[in-house]
Protein backbone atom coordinates (compact mmCIF):
# COMPACT_ATOMS: atom_id res chain seq x y z
CA UNK A 1 0.00 0.00 0.00
CA UNK A 2 1.08 3.53 -1.15
CA UNK A 3 0.15 6.83 1.15
CA UNK A 4 0.33 10.10 -0.43
CA UNK A 5 0.40 13.18 1.30
CA UNK A 6 0.18 16.73 -0.62
CA UNK A 7 1.71 20.11 0.71
CA UNK A 8 2.26 23.60 -0.90
CA UNK A 9 -1.20 25.08 -2.09
CA UNK A 10 -2.65 28.36 -1.55
CA UNK A 11 -3.84 31.36 -2.86
CA UNK A 12 -1.17 33.17 -5.29
CA UNK A 13 -1.80 36.11 -7.93
CA UNK A 14 -1.06 35.88 -11.55
CA UNK A 15 2.19 35.48 -12.62
CA UNK A 16 3.33 33.99 -9.05
CA UNK A 17 4.63 30.79 -7.84
CA UNK A 18 4.01 28.42 -5.72
CA UNK A 19 5.64 24.52 -5.03
CA UNK A 20 3.77 21.49 -4.36
CA UNK A 21 4.84 18.52 -1.91
CA UNK A 22 3.72 14.78 -2.03
CA UNK A 23 5.19 12.48 0.35
CA UNK A 24 5.07 9.14 -0.24
CA UNK A 25 5.19 6.20 2.03
CA UNK A 26 4.51 2.54 2.47
CA UNK A 27 6.63 1.17 -0.99
CA UNK A 28 10.30 1.72 -2.23
CA UNK A 29 9.30 4.92 -3.80
CA UNK A 30 11.83 5.00 -6.40
CA UNK A 31 10.61 2.46 -8.29
CA UNK A 32 7.61 3.99 -9.26
CA UNK A 33 6.26 6.21 -11.79
CA UNK A 34 4.77 9.20 -10.14
CA UNK A 35 2.12 11.81 -11.66
CA UNK A 36 0.27 15.46 -10.70
CA UNK A 37 -3.23 15.52 -11.76
CA UNK A 38 -5.80 18.46 -11.14
CA UNK A 39 -9.04 19.19 -10.79
CA UNK A 40 -10.97 22.47 -11.78
CA UNK A 41 -14.61 23.23 -10.18
CA UNK A 42 -17.22 21.62 -12.78
CA UNK A 43 -14.13 19.79 -14.50
CA UNK A 44 -12.89 16.66 -15.13
CA UNK A 45 -9.41 15.54 -13.54
CA UNK A 46 -6.74 15.85 -16.24
CA UNK A 47 -3.27 14.73 -16.24
CA UNK A 48 -0.49 17.52 -15.74
CA UNK A 49 2.84 16.02 -15.17
CA UNK A 50 4.60 12.54 -14.30
CA UNK A 51 7.82 11.31 -13.98
CA UNK A 52 9.49 7.40 -14.12
CA UNK A 53 11.61 5.78 -12.04
CA UNK A 54 14.01 6.54 -14.97
CA UNK A 55 13.87 10.36 -14.45
CA UNK A 56 11.63 10.83 -17.89
CA UNK A 57 9.15 13.17 -17.87
CA UNK A 58 6.02 13.92 -19.26
CA UNK A 59 3.94 17.37 -19.45
CA UNK A 60 0.71 18.02 -20.94
CA UNK A 61 0.28 21.20 -22.88
CA UNK A 62 -1.03 23.53 -20.68
CA UNK A 63 2.19 22.78 -18.30
CA UNK A 64 4.50 22.82 -20.93
CA UNK A 65 7.37 25.86 -20.27
CA UNK A 66 5.94 26.79 -16.56
CA UNK A 67 5.27 23.53 -14.34
CA UNK A 68 7.95 21.21 -13.31
CA UNK A 69 8.08 18.08 -12.23
CA UNK A 70 10.82 16.49 -9.83
CA UNK A 71 11.74 13.64 -7.23
CA UNK A 72 13.84 13.44 -4.12
CA UNK A 73 14.28 10.14 -4.16
CA UNK A 74 15.91 10.10 -0.40
CA UNK A 75 12.88 12.01 0.66
CA UNK A 76 10.55 9.90 -0.70
CA UNK A 77 8.77 13.61 -2.33
CA UNK A 78 7.54 14.39 -5.57
CA UNK A 79 7.34 18.13 -6.26
CA UNK A 80 5.43 20.11 -8.98
CA UNK A 81 6.71 23.71 -9.44
CA UNK A 82 4.15 25.73 -11.08
CA UNK A 83 5.18 29.24 -12.19
CA UNK A 84 3.90 32.10 -14.32
CA UNK A 85 0.62 31.21 -12.82
CA UNK A 86 -2.62 31.74 -14.77
CA UNK A 87 -6.22 32.01 -12.98
CA UNK A 88 -7.20 28.84 -15.32
CA UNK A 89 -4.71 26.90 -13.21
CA UNK A 90 -6.78 27.36 -10.00
CA UNK A 91 -7.48 23.58 -9.18
CA UNK A 92 -7.09 20.75 -6.39
CA UNK A 93 -4.07 18.96 -7.62
CA UNK A 94 -3.65 15.26 -6.72
CA UNK A 95 -0.43 13.32 -6.83
CA UNK A 96 -0.56 9.78 -7.78
CA UNK A 97 0.78 7.02 -7.65
CA UNK A 98 1.42 5.26 -11.49
CA UNK A 99 1.14 1.57 -12.61
CA UNK A 100 1.37 0.25 -16.28
CA UNK A 101 -2.30 0.82 -16.11
CA UNK A 102 -3.36 4.29 -14.40
CA UNK A 103 -2.82 5.34 -11.14
CA UNK A 104 -4.01 3.63 -8.63
CA UNK A 105 -3.23 5.56 -5.60
CA UNK A 106 -4.02 9.42 -4.94
CA UNK A 107 -3.28 11.69 -2.40
CA UNK A 108 -6.03 14.07 -0.51
CA UNK A 109 -5.20 17.21 -2.77
CA UNK A 110 -4.30 20.39 -2.24
CA UNK A 111 -5.59 23.42 -3.21
CA UNK A 112 -4.31 26.24 -6.02
CA UNK A 113 -5.91 29.39 -6.38
CA UNK A 114 -5.00 32.02 -8.36
CA UNK A 115 -6.79 35.34 -8.80
CA UNK A 116 -6.15 37.79 -11.36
Amino acid sequence: QVQLVESGGGLVQAGGSLRLSCAASGRTFSMYAMAWYRQAPGKERELVASITSGAGTYYADSAKGRLTISTDNAKNTVYLQLNSLKPEDTAVYYCAHLTTYGPDYWGQGTQVTVSS
